[in-house]
């Protein structure tokens, strides 16, 4: 009897690491999409990983030390992105991922460094919340945090 229920706990537990793993893969891939949308300048592929009524936020600290949280519209992200010069090459390098799931809820959390042409810009880390709906993820918040300081970044280089 034993043996039955470790056999069942085991399957299970299989299950929903497989399951788990799946959704991780269905994550990275809606965030990969968002990036090349940044990084191409290309609204409409990132407009199909965000949620219509997407939070968008930044926090840093001003010229005063103090921290300033910026909070910015669907449409001034949009505009901002379709509106990158053809000249300038974004970079935003992914550090890591920490991805939690439950159900329909994902919260991933990565570091970054920021390259504006070439040339380092900023670290931080963004925070991604995002929702399952119709089987498709999609980031309903995001907040990023910029500084320019103590980053492990190697300046200059990608």
């Amino acid at each position: 009897m034993i043996r039955v229920i470790a056999t069942f706990f085991l399957f299970i537990s299989t299950q929903a690491n497989a399951q788990n793993a799946a959704a991780e893969k269905e994550i990275k891939e809606t965030l990969a999409a968002f990036f090349e949308g940044l990084h191409q300048g290309d609204s409409t592929l990132l407009k199909t990983t965000i949620y219509q009524d997407i939070k968008i936020q930044t926090t840093f600290a001003n010229k005063e030390g103090k921290a300033v949280l910026r909070t910015e519209s669907k449409e001034g992200l949009l505009k901002s992105i379709a509106s990158k010069k053809p000249t300038d090459v974004y970079l935003e390098k992914l550090l890591s991922y920490t991805i939690k799931i439950d159900g329909n809820l994902a919260s991933v959390w990565t570091p970054y460094e920021f390259y504006l042409n070439g040339t380092f810009s900023h670290c931080g880390a963004n925070s991604f919340q995002l929702f399952k709906k119709n089987g498709i993820w999609k980031i309903i918040y995001l907040v990023d945090m910029r500084r320019r300081q103590n980053c492990k970044a190697f300046k200059n280089k990608k």
